[in-house]
Formats: structure tokens, C-alpha cells, sequence
């Protein structure tokens, strides 16, 4: 799937909720859902600096393709990781730095975060683009 396919299934699956309590919901159930990371990537090393919560994330590049994993400490937060990694895991370095990432806006998240979850987002998606840049950088 690409990443543009992905973010339209994840806009669709947000349209059927009318309520943003009942958004929330659905963030806390995908958090519930994110396949546990490795005990071993739960040091500060793979923290997410700027964010709230504590956020780990991973990064290992496989056959070309990035895979995340991660993990935070806040439920409603987890959903967000989750939603962010199930766009960007599983494609090319090249595809991840050059995504137009339009799903945050669409179905309302950023407008319905605190202000400390919404930094927290964009340093999630800063660190993501790094690994990116960073594992484009070794192909070379």
C-alpha cells in the first residue's frame, strides 16, 4: 500500500465518528492495539524528545523499507504513534521524506490536541523524517 492509500483508509475509518469523544475513543483502542516494541528500545536513547509523554520509537531498515516499532506511556498518545507509524512503516527512506502528510489535518487531530500533544506530534513526525534522512544518507 502506499502511504497516500494509507492515510485515506485511516480519513475513512475516522468519518464514520461524528463526536470527537468518540475519535479519542477509537485513538485509545488503536493505542491498545500498537504491537508491543522490544523491551530493549524502552531506554532514553529511543525517546522522543519535545514530547509530554514518554514516546520510544525504533527504527530498522529491512530489504530497503523502514520499520517502526513504538511505544509511549500515555494511551491516548499511543494512538497517535500508532496511526503516524502504520503511514510511514514498511516504505523507503525516499517515500517517507517526501510524503505530503494530509490525514492529521483531515480528520481533525491537530485541531483537537493540547498544545503539549501537538508539539509532541510534531516531534514525532521530526523524528521520523530523521531516521529517514538518516537511513537514505547510509544507502549512498
Amino acid at each position: 500500500m502506499t502511504i497516500n492509500s494509507i492515510q485515506n483508509e485511516i480519513i475513512e475509518e475516522f468519518s464514520v465518528f461524528s463526536e470527537w469523544l468518540e475519535k479519542y475513543e477509537y485513538l485509545i483502542e488503536l493505542g491498545k492495539d500498537l504491537p508491543l516494541i522490544d523491551d530493549k528500545f524502552k531506554k532514553d536513547e529511543y525517546l522522543i524528545k519535545g514530547c509530554q509523554s514518554k514516546v520510544w520509537l525504533h527504527a530498522e531498515l529491512i530489504d530497503g523499507n523502514i520499520k517502526f516499532t513504538a511505544d509511549s506511556d500515555a494511551i491516548i498518545t499511543k494512538g497517535i504513534i500508532g496511526l503516524v507509524i502504520r503511514v510511514f512503516s514498511d516504505h523507503t527512506p525516499q517515500e517517507i521524506i517526501d510524503t505530503d502528510l494530509y490525514f492529521i489535518d483531515k480528520i481533525g487531530l491537530q485541531e483537537h490536541l493540547s498544545p503539549t500533544r501537538s508539539n509532541g506530534l510534531l516531534a514525532m513526525l521530526k523524528q521520523i523524517k530523521m531516521y529517514a534522512l538518516a537511513f537514505q544518507a547510509k544507502q549512498k
